[in-house]
């Protein structure tokens, strides 16, 4: 079994197929963090919880019979506010007396098979006999609170889930003012941080650099995660490169302000937290009452930052996105956000899809500007009618029209969203959030409507399901325009203020789930501004998330790079569009490593372009299986290469490879052998385009050379090149 109870030494273990992480029940019933690396086959590991002699101004608890024990020096499996451990807290309350003073004991557990859900909120998820979960019930004996600390092993691919649950069991309310969902003790400081950081229209930037003295953070109080950071977190051994050396990945499945707090204390060991952040974040729970935290996702790997990525890749479609299209064939769409902006109407859409189907290109989406007066950014949010002036004979009209060609049609919302121009901010002004006596901020000239509240969700599903239900709608495009100021809501107390913005993501939360719930077969993809909320709290609900509003192809390398650190090629929402920077074969290759689509007027192509393009889709439908569910493997990084940029898929049976190159700007010389990654050493592999044969070895370990002519150098910035292999059916 993947979780076992040492009775007599009173320790935990929890075991993947690659990893083992340890608890130990301490004197005084104190919670003690063992281990969490490597597979161990042993289970005799208290000394690990030995950091050296504490110093004489740490704090201890007369009542352990252990000289070597303080909670200021030791591994505490949850650490606490003010009782003995300095370092950063995961968990704090504030009881009835008023202070803050958190200590949390062992009571009891409990371990059984599968996999609990978390109420409200977005999680993964189990079949029988896919996981085991450890729930440690832990009891602050002055307030009444009951902490559950829930460990959940998904034992094949080496992931643990984590989350907490508090009950208010005591007599009075409380404050809860910190609920991290994990917190984990190493017994090093000598790792890499490795996140990923952004900004609009250029997300997902990678940063790598050593742990230092005191705490590093990153953080999101927007209300959403936003590209500023995303809520993952890589640590690595200093020698870990892509595909050897030890790194830990860290991912909080929420998509609303979160912390990714590591301090690193005078003993230079290592204390990381993530979950929600603590700053504007204060929830009063009653007597009897619970709250839950977001899910913590955990993962190790002995093969590198490559090897953790692609469990994760293997891990998200298996056992968090719960569409039917997380491992189901999509369609091969074209949206019309750059080709007319706000300026289409019926016939124009039509004749996209009547342009787009002879290319092989199977949904059309329309996008911003088909409701209301929606002829700008200005006005209309929030009025989700059909404006029958710009389609001139209703939707379903349209739809129909373009269903008889033979093509799909999906549709753009931004739910969340109001414009002071609009009719429901005319009927409902205190729908939009705002701090009363505060100057209100726009943003893209619109507010954010107060999603804490169910008449305002209820105002939007209903507007939604009468558009949606009585039209075939076959995928929706859910956006996100701003981020939140002046945060408050007038339906909650002053003493619950603190509760908005969590209280806002579990709307969402809501809200999404009634609508993919009402319509399961529509495929959603997200969108925040592009990757502005690109987390997998999203992935849950809708299995492909827009990466960019920008699509040149040279900038989307790194955007694509870096999201491929700990989320699936399948969920990057990628397209080919009218970006000057490259030409048509090159925004294929790119937009190959993701979803694929395209974003241009089909009717502007020439017959040239059109082959092209037809080409492309012809390549989507051959190599499709292999980019969703083959291994991806980061060749060379554009983050640490200047010049050029490869990748690489292989099957699961490592019988397919497909290598990619971009050239970036003209390297120093035009000599370049590339070596390939994960292929069978054993088999023979056949070049496509030359008809050269190789061992898998010789690929590996000797590479291939893509000097000269077959390099895209030769071509200039912006070409790229992409080559196929095939495993002989016996060696030659």
């Amino acid at each position: 079994m993947p979780i076992l109870f040492d009775e007599k030494q009173k320790i935990f273990k929890l075991d993947t197929k690659t990893s083992t992480y340890a608890i130990l029940i301490y004197q005084e019933n104190y919670l003690v963090h063992l281990y969490y690396g490597a597979r161990l086959p042993d289970c005799n590991l208290k000394p690990l919880m030995y950091r050296g002699r504490f110093d004489s101004l740490s704090p201890y608890n007369p009542k352990v019979e252990d000289p070597l024990f303080s909670p200021d020096i030791s591994p505490m499996e949850y650490s606490t506010n003010g009782a003995g451990d300095f370092r950063i807290s995961a968990f704090s309350v504030q009881g009835a007396a008023g202070n803050t003073v958190t200590d949390l004991r062992y009571v009891s557990h409990k371990i059984y098979n599968g996999k609990p859900k978390l109420p409200g909120l977005p999680a993964t998820f189990a079949k029988e006999g896919e996981a085991q979960t450890l729930e440690l019930e832990t009891l602050d004996a002055v307030t009444g609170v009951k902490v559950f600390l829930l460990y959940t092993v998904f034992e094949n691919y080496g992931v643990m889930a984590r989350s907490v649950r508090v009950e208010n069991q005591g007599d009075s309310p409380v404050m809860l003012q910190r609920v991290y969902s994990a917190c984990v003790d190493l017994p090093a400081m000598d790792y890499e941080m490795v996140h990923l950081y952004g900004r609009w229209n250029k997300e997902n930037s990678l940063a790598c650099h050593p742990l230092m003295h005191g705490i590093q953070s990153i953080r999101s109080k927007r209300g959403m995660t936003s590209a500023n950071h995303n809520p993952f977190v890589a640590l690595k051994s200093p020698h870990c490169s892509e595909e050897s050396g030890e790194a830990y990945g860290f991912h909080l499945v929420y998509s609303g302000n979160f912390a990714i707090d590591i301090e690193c204390d005078t003993r230079e060991f290592s204390r990381l937290l993530l979950g929600i952040n603590p700053e504007d974040f204060c929830w009063k729970l009653e007597p009897g009452e619970a709250f839950v935290s977001p899910e913590a996702i955990l993962v190790y790997s002995q093969e590198g930052l490559g090897g953790m990525s692609r469990t994760l890749h293997k891990f998200y479609p298996e056992h968090l996105m719960r569409s039917e299209w997380a491992k189901k064939k999509r369609p091969l769409l074209i949206n019309s956000w750059e080709a007319a902006y706000f300026n289409f109407d019926d016939d124009k859409l039509v004749e996209f899809a009547e342009k787009a189907k002879e290319l092989g290109i199977e949904l059309l989406v329309m996008d911003d500007g088909w409701f209301g007066n929606r002829n700008d950014d200005h006005r209309a949010l929030g009025d989700w009618y059909v404006n029958e002036k710009k389609l001139k004979g209703g939707l379903s009209s349209l739809i129909k029209r373009v269903n008889d060609l033979g093509v799909q049609f999906g549709i753009w919302y931004e739910p969340e969203m109001i414009n002071p121009d609009s009719d429901l901010y005319r009927a409902h002004p205190d729908w939009a959030i705002r701090a009363p006596g505060r100057e209100h901020s726009l943003s893209r000239y619109q507010c954010v409507l107060d999603m804490t509240r169910q008449e305002v969700r209820d105002n939007i599903f209903r507007q939604m399901y009468d558009v949606i239900s009585q039209n075939n709608i076959a995928y929706i495009k859910w956006d996100c325009n701003r981020h939140i100021t002046e945060a408050a809501s007038v339906a909650l107390p002053p003493d619950r203020q603190g509760e908005f913005f969590h209280r806002y993501v579990l709307g969402v939360y809501d809200l999404m789930d009634r609508i993919t719930t009402a319509f399961p077969h529509i495929l959603l993809e997200n969108c925040s501004s592009g990757g502005g909320r690109f987390d997998p709290g999203m992935l849950y609900y809708s299995p492909q998330i827009w990466a960019s509003d920008n699509t040149d192809p040279i900038e989307r390398l790194s955007i694509q790079f870096g999201a491929s650190l700990c989320y699936p090629i399948s969920s990057m929402g990628a397209h080919v569009s009218a970006n000057p920077r490259a030409g048509l074969a090159t925004k294929a290759a790119v937009a190959m490593c993701g979803t694929f689509g395209y974003e241009l007027d089909p009717r502007k192509m020439t017959e040239e372009e059109k082959e092209a393009v037809k080409a492309q889709v012809a390549q989507y439908h051959r190599d499709y299986d292999l980019i969703r569910s083959g291994d991806f493997y980061r060749l060379v990084s554009p983050a640490e290469n200047s010049f050029h940029c490869e990748w690489e898929f292989v099957s699961t049976d490592k019988r397919e490879v497909l290598l990619t190159s971009v050239i970036m700007r003209q390297p120093p010389h035009n000599f370049y052998i590339q070596k390939l990654a994960g292929l069978d050493p054993d088999l023979y592999y056949r070049d496509e385009d030359t008809g050269e044969v190789y061992s898998g070895a010789l690929l590996m370990h000797g590479g291939v050379n893509l000097s000269g002519e077959n390099w895209p150098i030769s071509r200039g910035d912006g070409h790229s090149l992409t080559k196929r292999f095939l495993a002989l059916s016996r060696q030659p």
